[in-house]
């Protein structure tokens, strides 16, 4: 890549067009006067070479070249090498049938929260590209909807996937966190964090969600919880025995006493989510926490080119003098 370190002499260019204008509404200064130019002209007729026309113009593109060298062009070679240092990040997401709860808006339009989740979710993948991250569903039990993984790609093919329905109802929040640790137990990476979100109740699986936490805080894995959803009343959309989808208002709840222990215990926070505002706000908040490390080397080599038009100016001077001393010599 060809720069300039000092471009502000280019400036300098704008004043040799004024030179030339000058020169060309003085006129040459004469070097004899005749009171008859009869014969000047027809010497002028025989002239073997025109060269002498136009070397005032020397000093002018001499003076040119010289602007460029004195705005010192550089040729720079750079190379950057960027080593990641990622974070392995397993998401666990709540799917359980509490889910399609009509209590978020996004557009003054009431959406369930496992849409809005997804969306959000799906934002978090896309800001951390030097990140593995794998993603746990879970209600009734955990399954690994994708394993830890650089494909975000992928990954987000299989969050989109995902839904309420899948496999037995209820919320198994320590299977859950069991499940997600696991997955973190062997990686090597510096960080490992699960990031739970949940909208109701550890009310089904073998192992309690604090001793899941346990587990999590001897392997140094850390929690972040979320609770999501309104407090009291919700309206859910239930299906009768007729088929019928209709719309009812039913009582939620969170556990959030025990989403708060998990995430004490193991170094990490716990949110509460009531919209679809304050649940962007949380996974931004967790974006800017778990940061990934980088070091970043640079190496620039730079070639001074002020050379290539000086010597050509300088070389144009002394032929200039050369022929001002000689062949195009003013008289007197």
């Amino acid at each position: 890549m060809i720069r300039f370190l000092q471009p502000d002499w280019f400036w300098a260019l704008t004043l040799l067009p004024l030179v030339v204008l000058w020169r060309g509404r003085r006129g040459p200064v004469a070097a004899v006067e005749y009171s008859d130019v009869s014969l000047a002209r027809d010497l002028a007729r025989r002239t073997r070479s025109r060269i002498g026309g136009i070397v005032w113009l020397l000093p002018i593109i001499a003076a040119a070249l010289m602007v460029l060298g004195l705005a010192r062009p550089q040729r720079t070679q750079s190379h950057t090498t960027v080593t990641a240092n990622g974070i392995d990040i397993v998401l666990a997401l709540d799917i359980s049938g509490s889910m399609q709860a009509l209590d978020f808006k996004v557009d003054n339009t009431r959406v369930n929260r496992i849409a809005v989740v997804k969306s959000v979710v799906s934002k978090f993948i896309d800001e951390r590209p030097n990140d593995r991250i794998g993603l746990i569903a879970f209600a009734g039990a955990p399954y690994i909807v994708s394993p830890l993984t650089l494909d975000h790609d992928w990954l987000q093919q299989n969050l989109e996937r995902i839904n309420v329905g899948i496999g037995d109802d209820g919320t198994a929040i320590g299977s859950a966190i069991a499940a997600a640790v696991n997955h973190l137990r062997t990686t090597t990476a510096k960080s490992r964090v699960v990031i739970l979100l949940t909208d109701g109740v550890n009310n089904t699986g073998k192992i309690p969600p604090l001793a899941a936490a346990e587990a999590a805080r001897a392997l140094g894995v850390k929690i972040y919880t979320i609770g999501v959803g309104v407090r009291g009343k919700a309206p859910i959309p239930v299906r009768d025995q007729a088929g019928h989808t209709r719309v009812v208002m039913a009582y939620v709840d969170v556990d959030e006493a025990t989403l708060q222990s998990v995430a004490n215990d193991t170094g990490g926070q716990f949110y509460r989510a009531t919209d679809t505002d304050s649940l962007k706000k949380i996974y931004e908040q967790i974006n800017r926490y778990e940061t990934s490390a980088q070091s970043v080397e640079k190496f620039e080599q730079v070639e001074e080119l002020y050379r290539w038009p000086l010597f050509p100016a300088l070389g144009l001077l002394g032929l200039w003098v050369l022929f001002q001393q000689t062949r195009y010599r003013r008289l007197p």
